[in-house]
């Protein structure tokens, strides 16, 4: 069964949920006009349900280009988790959780689920500026023996991830940039 997603209702729900308006202080440590709260979209089933499929597509693709499958899914806490799980659930393939930190109690481990040196790994996120959030967590999921094929994010600021992503070898891949959810500032 293959289900068409209405790529731009999907920016505009999106767009609608999660864009505020001020000044905000980004992870980057850079000052912004406007934020895009990714929980106020990605606690959203309707909104999950689609980039689901638009993330399995993308999955596919890197797949198909690079002639192997993709052994398992990995997104950081916590933004990361929905949309992880979501992908996860569409293509079928296990996903790995990216802590911030070790835990220090229990297994104190930094990476939750299976995960066995070789390993062909997509990992999703939520927004991206310059990457540094994402290419942490490869470090992270590298240290463990998985091969990072790609990242994709959900949604590209627009403001270098791009560029440091791929400059350290690794794909990106975004579902929608600032532009397609119409945000200029």
């Amino acid at each position: 069964m293959t289900t068409t997603i209405d790529r731009a209702g999907l920016a505009r729900k999106i767009a609608e949920a999660s864009l505020l308006r001020g000044k905000f202080t980004l992870r980057s440590g850079r000052t912004s006009s406007y934020y895009l709260d990714k929980y106020l979209f990605s606690t959203r089933p309707e909104v999950l349900r689609e980039l689901g499929v638009l993330f399995a597509e993308r999955i596919a693709a890197i797949a198909r280009d690079e002639g192997a499958p993709i052994a398992r899914l990995a997104g950081a806490e916590l933004g990361g988790i929905p949309l992880v799980t979501v992908a996860g659930l569409e293509t079928g393939l296990p996903t790995i959780f990216v802590r911030n930190a070790k835990k220090d109690y229990g297994t104190a481990k930094q990476l939750e689920g299976a995960i066995e040196p070789g390993d062909r790994v997509v990992f999703v996120e939520d927004v991206t500026t310059t990457g540094g959030q994402s290419l942490e967590a490869v470090g992270v999921l590298r240290e463990a023996g998985a091969d990072v094929r790609a990242i994709i994010c959900t949604i590209d600021r627009q403001e270098g991830a791009r560029e440091n992503i791929e400059s350290a070898g690794v794909r990106f891949e975004a579902l929608f940039t600032k532009a397609d959810l119409g945000i200029d500032e």
